[in-house]
């Protein structure tokens, strides 16, 4: 069994504002998981910031960010309640780090809930077949792959993903710190990210071809 130590309760305390006893008990609750506290925090309606999540945010920034020269480039929408949030100095660094960080890891997604069907149930059917292959036995194929599938959900969903900026916290997390703090509503809404001669297939020369190509003319 997990301790659940002062330090821990005070950490979960700070990022979402709730009462102490509410931490203590969703940390006991989650085996002392921070990230799945803070998740039943928010289940329970107990967070600061899960009481700001129904509200509408309709305000905010589109923000860019262009890197290595040019060849990468991030526009992201970051939504706020209100006008005066989206130009506090706060939401516009949390904004420009989004930014960055997309261009640095080029999540697929914004969050697991954004992720198809048919999308999971492709990414399952290759690695049962690579699980099958390593010699697996069929009796544990369920579990191994819901493991695997929750895995590949989080390293391709922006909010799942470790911030650059911080990597003590997830995107998710430090959204929420910033929920909490700011006492708004706010959303990562969308996200598109360009790299240079990206999905082009480039012209492959052969030299040989090439130079016999010339005799013949």
């Amino acid at each position: 069994m997990t301790t659940i130590t002062a330090a821990m309760v005070k950490d979960l305390r700070d990022k979402t504002s709730a009462g102490m006893l509410d931490c203590k008990k969703a940390l006991t609750e989650t085996e002392g998981s921070f990230e799945k506290a803070v998740d039943w925090l928010r289940t329970k309606g107990i967070s600061k910031a899960a009481k700001k999540a129904g509200r509408i945010a309709a305000e905010g920034s589109v923000t860019s960010y262009i890197h290595a020269g040019g060849r990468i480039g991030v526009i992201v929408e970051v939504n706020s309640e209100t006008d005066f949030v989206a130009k506090n100095e706060d939401f516009q660094d949390f904004c420009t780090g989004v930014a960055m960080h997309i261009a640095a890891l080029a999540p697929t997604y914004v969050s697991v809930d954004e992720i198809s069907e048919a999308d999971r149930e492709k990414e399952r059917a290759v690695l049962k077949a690579k699980a099958l292959e390593e010699g697996k036995k069929a009796e544990f194929l369920d579990k191994i792959l819901d493991g695997q599938i929750k895995k590949w959900a989080s390293e391709i969903c922006l909010l799942d993903q470790k911030f650059v900026k911080n990597q003590d916290l997830t995107i998710g997390q430090a959204l929420q710190e910033l929920v909490a703090k700011i006492g708004e509503n706010i959303v990562i809404r969308r996200f598109s990210r360009f790299e240079l001669g990206e999905g082009i297939e480039k012209k492959s020369e052969n030299f040989a071809d090439e130079v016999a190509a010339l005799n013949k003319g």
